[in-house]
């Protein structure tokens, strides 16, 4: 049985997430959680890995600039470690957003993941 290794980059993550077959369960995680914080992203499962990069990117920049409760509540629902946004450079939203995106992604595939595997 393989063990998780954590994806070192947004496209490092999808291309896994299609190799596993598992690309369109992420699509449906990440729509579960967005929901459940009550900010819908309602993403097709037929999207492309690069439109979901920037469909996610920018909903998270629209949320940490707009409606910062709400992020925050996406990121405990989603279950985003802590530690790893604290220790993030907050000074360009821009820069910060593609961040918290990879670690909204890295969080929702190692759910999937686990779940297919387990």
């Amino acid at each position: 049985m393989s063990s998780f290794i954590a994806p070192i980059s947004t496209d490092n993550l999808l291309s896994e997430a299609e190799k596993e077959a598992l690309y369109s369960k992420l699509i449906e995680q990440l729509n579960k959680d967005f929901n459940f914080a009550n900010e819908p992203i309602d993403l097709p499962i037929t999207i492309l890995p690069e439109d979901l990069k920037s469909v996610l990117h920018e909903k998270i920049y629209r949320l940490i600039q707009y409606k910062f409760t709400e992020y925050l509540s996406l990121l405990y629902i989603v279950d985003v470690p802590e530690n790893e946004v604290k220790k993030l450079d907050g000074s360009d939203i821009m820069e910060l957003s593609q961040q918290v995106a990879f670690l909204v992604l890295k969080r929702e595939w190692m759910k999937v993941w686990f779940r297919n595997k387990y």
